[in-house]
């Protein structure tokens, strides 16, 4: 046998492992780096934290990416642009269905096909990425309030957010990663009694957030937990190019639904919630999370607006065909196009180039909405309490798929 060393420790394979920006000379004689994640729930995926302390205060916190590469983009440029629809799933497996309608839409303007699409296929497409939308706030309000201590409020929201997995798979057969929204189209039409079957289960929802509302939001314990901490003010906001809740949270009325006016959503009726600081500063993590409660009553609204249409003017006949126009080679004129979507987590756009030669893009960007949201916790973390970094965190609202593409 041989007696060949297999592994031998040097100090220096932390450092080379584990970079951390801040080096133990530069801090100071009370000042220490603590590590959070990769592994800790509380990060909400594989999100590593570089944390400087005085003793219970942060100084600092610095994000680390990279430890769930989707590798999109670098995928993107080796496939045609309707097989690059699950790859899209993939970044936001949370929000798939919103993330597929964003790049669905790009592509579609590129082709010049945006207005031939039928008015049935676009409120099919509102009802299932509202739907989504609902469960992705699900998710983030559930595992917030775990991460504050609350843990009914997580099995509520994994309960109310099954019935819309199963509908979602009762559309297309997948529960979270669908590659629903074709091109064109779709790839299949609801099935028989889903309108009446997802009316029954909005009927059920209606009270189910109201305690929702009651035992979270409304709840002395999450206000004393949530308000006046992690405050994000409105430029910090701006500037950082935070979207969604985040910015809408801070005071904003900003909305793409609304601002771009895009697919059906200029013919439904909504509002759009901002944080107002009822409870304690606006752009508090408090605020962030009364935003998303909010933007589940609304999303409520336009599913019940758009099934009313789906079974009114624009109910199924036998000769419809979600696939009628879905192009069979895609391949857009040479230009340089950006599209954006309203995902529940903020704005999501792609940028793509294309040489107008091939159905494959020269380059598809991804704009996450998520990794600009990530990028703000050191601003609205310094001088805060250790103990407060974990809500904070939860109240961005992250997917690290969507953050490292």
């Amino acid at each position: 046998m041989s007696n060949s060393i297999q592994y031998e420790y040097k100090p220096e394979y932390l450092a080379v492992s584990v970079p951390t920006k801040y080096k133990s000379e530069n801090l100071r004689r009370e000042e220490m780096v603590l590590n959070m994640g990769p592994q800790h729930p509380s990060t909400h995926g594989v999100l590593r934290l570089e944390v400087v302390t005085d003793g219970e205060i942060i100084v600092d916190v610095v994000p680390h990416l990279g430890y769930l590469h989707r590798c999109f983009e670098k995928h993107a440029e080796s496939l045609p642009f309707n097989q690059i629809i699950p790859y899209v799933d993939r970044m936001d497996y949370v929000a798939a269905m919103n993330s597929e309608h964003a790049y669905v839409m790009g592509v579609e303007r590129m082709l010049g096909i945006e207005n031939d699409i039928p008015k049935r296929i676009e409120y099919i497409r509102v009802v299932v990425a509202e739907l989504n939308r609902l469960a992705s706030h699900f998710v983030a309000l559930g595992t917030y309030a775990m991460d504050i201590g609350a843990y009914t409020p997580f099995l509520w929201m994994m309960r109310d957010r099954e019935q819309i997995l199963r509908l979602l798979e009762w559309t297309c057969g997948a529960r979270m990663l669908y590659n629903y929204i074709w091109i064109g189209g779709l790839f299949y039409d609801l099935p028989v009694g889903f309108e009446e079957r997802c009316l029954e289960f909005i009927k059920y929802l209606k009270p189910k957030l109201t305690e929702l509302q009651q035992l979270v939001v409304d709840n002395k314990i999450f206000i004393q937990r949530t308000a006046n901490v992690g405050v994000l003010p409105l430029p910090v906001a701006i500037n950082y190019g935070c979207t969604g809740p985040m910015l809408r949270g801070s005071g904003l009325r900003y909305d793409l639904r609304k601002v771009d006016g895009y697919s059906v959503y200029p013919e439904l009726d909504f509002e759009i919630p901002i944080g107002e600081g009822k409870m304690g500063t606006t752009g508090d993590c408090w605020d962030r999370t009364w935003v998303r409660v909010v933007e589940c009553w609304e999303s409520v609204k336009m599913i019940e607006q758009s099934l009313e249409q789906l079974t009114g003017n624009y109910k199924r006949t036998r000769d419809f065909d979600p696939q009628a126009i879905v192009p069979k080679k895609i391949r857009p004129k040479a230009m340089d196009f950006y599209v954006r979507g309203e995902s529940p987590k903020g704005e999501l756009g792609f940028f793509f180039r294309t040489d107008g030669r091939s159905d494959v893009p020269f380059r598809c960007k991804a704009r996450s909405c998520c990794f600009h949201n990530l990028s703000v916790i050191g601003e609205i973390t310094k001088g805060s309490l250790l103990a407060d970094l974990v809500a904070v965190i939860g109240s961005i609202d992250v997917v690290m798929g969507e953050v490292d593409r």
